[in-house]
């Protein structure tokens, strides 16, 4: 006898499996999503340029107005540093009996054992020697010219440079040579240093090597004639003691270090000691930096929203325009899924574009503007990086809409849209 009819009409073992597995959607590799998101900006290349160049010009103009106001406040930092906002000084006051105190001979090395303080540096006062541009000029007619014995980083700490010649280093500070202040220079006659320059210091003849700049943090210095300090101690009877320490400590301790320096300087007595209180343009810098930071802020978001705005008009847009092709590709067998991935695909893709060329043109237009303006050109990384990234985020939140919209439309109701 025969099979019955309804075994013969009833498929093969797996058969069934076999059926429902082809006729599941395929998935799409990051490939082809990329590909099939790319489609509607190569099918459109104008709208996608205008569309691309609108974005990029609000993340260049959040770019470059960061980066300009960054440039214009490192600038400003730099300036404000140059007053000195991070620059103590420690000197020796007067005792109980209102008698001349002084620093211990230790008090720079105890300083600099203070975990915010980079750098420290002394200079002590020969009182017995006098400067003369030589040795027939009267003793009386000094000239107001007072002789310091220095450490060699005297002039990193206290921001001084070196007009002509040299500074000290450890060969000449321990032979008579000396280093002369800009107004020291000016009243001795001397306007370049050499070998054969000599003023009379201290009843020794002491060459020349080095003319400083004006110190504007330091203007004592300029009216000293400068020593090393082991040949002050050798050939001037120099006793040893400093009589002023310069210290820069990181800003945002200079107040901590101000309250413990004179504890620090001199542990016995700290109410023989005077130091200096924080400079007032520290106050500004911090009100400056607090105030540029907002700024900044404020004008970023302002420059995303736009470009997120700019994104979402051109996918709602590019979504009514293409409903015949949705309805197409639905009526192929796209599902619901693979239409919203594809227009968050064309989203990103899109603000990526925009969001690198903006960053670009933003860093080459601060580099312009910093350079023409001598400042450093600075451009934060939170600004280039941090732009692309939330112009991706707001592409992706401004492209979801339309995604969504596209994939709920039916196949007929695409199809038959004019």
């Amino acid at each position: 006898m025969g099979a019955p009819l309804t075994a013969l009409l009833e498929p093969p073992p797996g058969e069934s499996a076999r059926r429902r597995r082809n006729l599941a959607p395929a998935r799409l590799r990051p490939a082809d999503v990329l590909r099939v998101g790319a489609t509607g900006l190569r099918t459109r290349p104008l709208r996608a340029f205008l569309s691309a160049l609108g974005i990029a010009i609000g993340i260049a103009a959040m770019v470059a107005v960061v980066g300009i106001s960054s440039s214009s406040r490192a600038e400003l930092d730099r300036q404000l540093a140059a007053l000195g906002t991070n620059l103590l000084t420690v000197a020796p006051g007067n005792s109980l009996g209102g008698e001349p105190a002084k620093l211990p001979t230790e008090s720079v090395a105890m300083i600099s054992r203070i975990g915010p303080v980079e750098r420290v540096a002394a200079t002590g006062k020969v009182s017995d020697a006098a400067v003369y541009r030589s040795d027939r000029i009267p003793k009386v007619e000094t000239g107001a010219l007072s002789v310091q014995a220095a450490q060699l980083n005297l002039p990193d700490t206290v921001g001084a440079t070196v007009a002509r010649g040299t500074w000290l280093n450890a060969a000449t500070e321990r032979y008579p040579a000396v280093v002369l202040g800009a107004v020291a220079a000016r009243r001795l006659g001397i306007s370049a240093p050499g070998e054969r320059i000599q003023i009379y210091l201290g009843g020794r003849w002491f060459t020349v090597v080095g003319i400083l700049d004006p110190v504007p943090l330091a203007p004592e210095l300029d009216s000293s004639a400068l020593v090393g300090w082991p040949v002050a101690q050798t050939q001037l009877d120099f006793d040893g003691y400093p009589t002023m320490v310069y210290t820069r400590s990181a800003d945002a301790a200079v107040e901590a270090v101000q309250s413990v320096l004179a504890a620090t300087a001199n542990p016995e007595a700290p109410n023989e000691v005077k130091v200096s209180r924080p400079s007032d343009a520290l106050a500004a810098r911090r009100a400056a930096s607090a105030a540029f930071t907002g700024l900044l802020l404020g004008l970023g978001a302002v420059a995303l929203l736009v470009g997120g705005v700019g994104v979402a008009n051109t996918m709602v847009i590019s979504v009514l325009e293409r409903r015949a092709e949705i309805g197409l590709r639905r009526a192929l067998g796209a599902t619901r899924g693979q239409i919203r991935v594809q227009f968050l695909a064309e989203s990103l893709l899109l603000s990526a574009l925009g969001g690198i060329g903006g960053m670009l043109i933003g860093i080459v237009v601060t580099t312009v503007y910093a350079s023409l303006q001598s400042w450093p050109a600075v451009v934060p990384a939170w600004a280039s990086g941090g732009g692309v990234g939330a112009t991706l985020l707001i592409g992706a939140l401004a492209g979801l809409y339309p995604a969504v919209r596209a994939s709920r439309l039916a196949p007929t109701e695409a199809l038959a849209a004019p």
